[in-house]
Order: C-alpha cells, then sequence, then structure tokens
C-alpha cells in the first residue's frame, strides 16, 4: 500500500510538472535573463508578391453610390423637383414624393432607373436626371510622419504619392532638408483590405521608381513611421500583444515581457522575427524554451522587427511571413486608426490571440 501510495505521489509530481511546461503564460519568468543577448542570422525569404498591373490604373468600374454622397435630383420640365440631398446612412435617398429610394450600391444610372419608376405614381412618364454632386463614401487614410495626417475622401483617381503631396508631404529636417531621417521609408506600408501590398517605398519616393506608385482604392491605409521613434511588434499567441517601444538593448525576453508572457497553447520552441520590409523581408526562428531554460542565448532586437509567437510548429516559408505581415497588417490598422480618432488607448493592439495560427 505505501509503495503504491509512493507511485502515486511520484506520478502526480510528474504530471504536474509537465502540465506546468506546456503552459507557457504561467511558466514565463524575465529573470532567467542572465546572459547578454547576442545576434542572430536571418534567412532572406524568397516573395513572389508583385503588384498587379491593375493597381497602377484607375478603377475601371462604375462608381457605385454610398451613405455620405451628394445627389442632384430633378424631374425634368418640371419647376421646383431640382433638389440636392445625400444618401443617408440607411443607404437611402429621400427626394420629393417618392420617399426613401435605395441607393446604396447602385450606380448613377442604375438609381435613376429605380427613382424614375418610383416617380411615376405621381407623374406621367417623368424624365428624370440625377447627377452625382459630390463623393464623400469613399475615403483612405494617410497617417505617420506627413504634415497633415488623417482621413482624406478619394473623390477622383489617387495615386501614392498624389495622396502623401495632399497630407502635405513627408516631413523634413530642419537641418539637412531630407525626408530619410524623418520617415521610416523600409517599413512604410500601404494595407488593403487586410493585407500589405508590396509598395516598396525607398524607390518610390527615394528613386523616384512610379512602378511603386498604385492607385489608392476605398479605405486603402498608407503608413509612413517615424524613423525617430522605432518600435517592435509583438504579435500572435501572446498575452498582450502591442508595439512596444525600441530601445537599443532590447531583447527578445524583455519584449516579450512587456506583451504579459506566451499565451496558454503558445508553441514557444518556433517563435518568429521577422526584420526588412515586406518586400524583402528575412526572419529567424527562435527557441524561446531554450532560452527560458538556460540552454540558448537570449536575442537582440532591432527596431522594426515583428516578434511573432505561433501555436503550432511550422515551416518558415513565405506563407508564413505572408501570414505574419497579415497579422501586423491589422494591428497597424487598429493601433494607428486608434491614435488618428484620438483613442486613449495608444499602445494597445487589438488583435485575437488566436492568429498565432
Amino acid at each position: 500500500m505505501i509503495r503504491t501510495l509512493a507511485y502515486l505521489s511520484l506520478a502526480l509530481a510528474w504530471c504536474f510538472t509537465s502540465c506546468q511546461q506546456n503552459i507557457p503564460g504561467k511558466q514565463f519568468d524575465p529573470r532567467v535573463d542572465q546572459k547578454a543577448p547576442e545576434d542572430i542570422e536571418f534567412q532572406t525569404i524568397e516573395t513572389h508578391r508583385t503588384l498587379p498591373p491593375e493597381t497602377l490604373k484607375p478603377s475601371q468600374d462604375p462608381y457605385k453610390l454610398g451613405a455620405g454622397d451628394v445627389l442632384e435630383i430633378e424631374v425634368a420640365e418640371v419647376d421646383d423637383t431640382l433638389a440636392r440631398t445625400f444618401v443617408m446612412p440607411d443607404g437611402m435617398v429621400y427626394y420629393n414624393l417618392a420617399g426613401g429610394v435605395r441607393a446604396e450600391g447602385s450606380t448613377v444610372k442604375e438609381f435613376t432607373k429605380t427613382v424614375t419608376e418610383a416617380l411615376k405614381k405621381d407623374y406621367t412618364n417623368p424624365i428624370v436626371n440625377v447627377s452625382l454632386a459630390e463623393i464623400r463614401s469613399r475615403r483612405y487614410w494617410i497617417l505617420g510622419r506627413v504634415f497633415k495626417p488623417g482621413i482624406y475622401p478619394l473623390r477622383q483617381p489617387t495615386t501614392v504619392l498624389e495622396a502623401i503631396a495632399e497630407a502635405g508631404g513627408l516631413f523634413t529636417s530642419r537641418f539637412s532638408g531630407t525626408t530619410e531621417e524623418l520617415a521610416d521609408l523600409t517599413n512604410s506600408v500601404v494595407i488593403r483590405d487586410g493585407n500589405i501590398l508590396p509598395v516598396d517605398f525607398t524607390k518610390l519616393i527615394k528613386e523616384g521608381d512610379t512602378s511603386q506608385n498604385i492607385y489608392l482604392r476605398h479605405n486603402d491605409f498608407v503608413y509612413l513611421p517615424s524613423a525617430q521613434s522605432a518600435s517592435v511588434m509583438l504579435l500572435g499567441a501572446v498575452n498582450s500583444p502591442r508595439a512596444i517601444g525600441f530601445k537599443d538593448d532590447l531583447s527578445l525576453i524583455q519584449c516579450i515581457a512587456q506583451g504579459r508572457g506566451p499565451a496558454p497553447g503558445a508553441y514557444i520552441d518556433q517563435v518568429v522575427i521577422v526584420r526588412g520590409s515586406v518586400t524583402k523581408p528575412q526572419a529567424a526562428i527562435v527557441n524561446l524554451r531554450a532560452i527560458l531554460t538556460g540552454k540558448a542565448t537570449n536575442v537582440h532586437l532591432k527596431a522594426g522587427d515583428i516578434v511573432w509567437i505561433p501555436r503550432k510548429p511550422l515551416q518558415l516559408a513565405e506563407d508564413t511571413v505572408e501570414l505574419i505581415f497579415r497579422d501586423a497588417a491589422r494591428a497597424i490598422a487598429v493601433n494607428e486608426g486608434a491614435n488618428a480618432v484620438g483613442s486613449d488607448e495608444k499602445s494597445i493592439i487589438s488583435v485575437p490571440v488566436g492568429s498565432g495560427q
């Protein structure tokens, strides 16, 4: 009986220890960081993403009305029918005797037919003229090191360079008159539909390469970060994903500690660090578990790095880096967008923990 209890105690102790080792969030202790961090080698990731030819041309799709657009409507040859009206937030236009007529999602031509049909009960064979007086439903964001960051209406075909000019241009150094010091072109991005487009801002702005000068679409997000207040992004299966202000001595352990450690279920044997631009990324896999147990040395980080903790084993390939860039795109859009509208939560990035794949 005593021997059985002893075996049972050993089994329970082993189970408890094993379970503890599988809960990264609970076992994470930055105080194990005893050795000086070191630099590691990065692997260049071959990417096959190019800018589709259509991004370099204005959209050929017919314009579809949206909330906020201003229309002028008139029944031809009928006095006092000319009116200037809006597409309301419910997508409807309220005009004359027609009452509410759905406009959102329709072209001007389609809406003209719809409102004509609605007016037939009050007019005999009405001829209705509809014109788009002002576009207000389409917009783009341009934030970061420009003189007038904010949200701009997309009233006409607009390229990246035109958007930067509309925002007053890039900040320039008072002493040297250059822009490179103040805008980090390597880490500047255009985000569309939650993805980072492979626009090379260094080529576009420093070399005048117009093959990078894409046309913006509705809700595109242009971000030109500061080169003087750089950060590191901590994403994936971590308790508090966030942008972390960069200091010269920032290490991997310190970075993850600021995110309150890996989340439960994180796979800490393969923490990915992505470095460089979206067009020329480099990446390295680091065994965080080995660092925490003293079997490996802590790692130096650099400004602009993305630290990403997965939930399962992975292969360091283009699709993995693409997934990390998508996480980063969501993080940038949420964080910088919140700053633009005056949110107090400036350092928090609301990225689902499950984004660690």
